[in-house]
């Protein structure tokens, strides 16, 4: 737990608020976790009995229709939690995969039930987490799912640009084809917008999957005003 209290991503993550004597109330460990880009951390219906925090890398959370095809719910960026249906059922309920090499704490759900029951801080951060997981998949079906495919590319490179306290950086732009799973276009209208953002400058490459991105215009391409709220 000495790893929990000096973290780096702890201000954003599950047990921001928590003290030092909500520490000493843990037993279990909490254990490190790497998941290597394009490997799985769980599928929809795996026994769930943990839940994780993402500490570095990029994860997709994925659900699968009938026809075989995905669709992208969200991304989890660092700070962000996954499993929260861990606390109320014995099974995950969507699939996590990564996207990026990434590090990630398990934790056992025995750990959170016994904080929930003996610091009311937890319980608070707990339904403050599953508040702001429902709310950034609404955001994101709403935001990635909606108008054309230039405004949803560039709202996704928007959101892959800003790093963990808010500040545009470089963006690491997954596959065509997972960029058409989470935005609801086909793998080469994908591929073209890129293409198209590459000559009008509006991205600048530094390795396959690394971009610069010109903020400024890319807001202004997204259509979304609001877009640091």
């Amino acid at each position: 737990m000495l790893r929990c209290k000096s973290c780096g991503v702890r201000q954003l993550a599950l047990f921001t608020d928590l003290t030092d004597e909500d520490f000493k109330l843990v037993h279990q460990p909490v254990d490190e976790v790497r998941v290597a880009s394009g490997n799985v951390l769980y599928h929809a219906d795996d026994r769930a009995d943990c839940l994780f925090t993402l500490r570095s890398g990029l994860i997709k959370i994925t659900h699968y229709l009938v026809d075989g095809s995905q669709r992208v719910v969200r991304l989890v960026r660092p700070g962000g939690t996954l499993g929260l249906e861990a606390l109320v059922a014995g099974r995950f309920a969507q699939n996590a995969e990564a996207l990026q090499d990434s590090i990630l704490c398990r934790i056992p759900v025995s750990v959170v039930e016994k904080l929930d029951r003996e610091s009311p801080r937890l319980h608070k951060q707990v339904l403050a987490r599953w508040h702001q997981t429902v709310m950034d998949s609404d955001q994101w079906l709403t935001r990635m799912c909606t108008g054309s495919a230039r405004e949803r590319v560039a709202r996704l490179c928007l959101f892959l640009a800003e790093d963990v306290n808010g500040d545009p950086s470089t963006c690491h732009l997954p596959g065509r084809e997972d960029i058409g799973a989470m935005l609801g276009i086909t793998t080469e209208t994908a591929s073209r917008v890129i293409a198209d953002f590459r000559r009008q400058g509006l991205l600048t490459t530094h390795s396959r999957r690394e971009f610069s991105v010109n903020i400024d215009s890319m807001r202004d391409l997204a259509g979304v005003e609001d877009w640091a709220a």
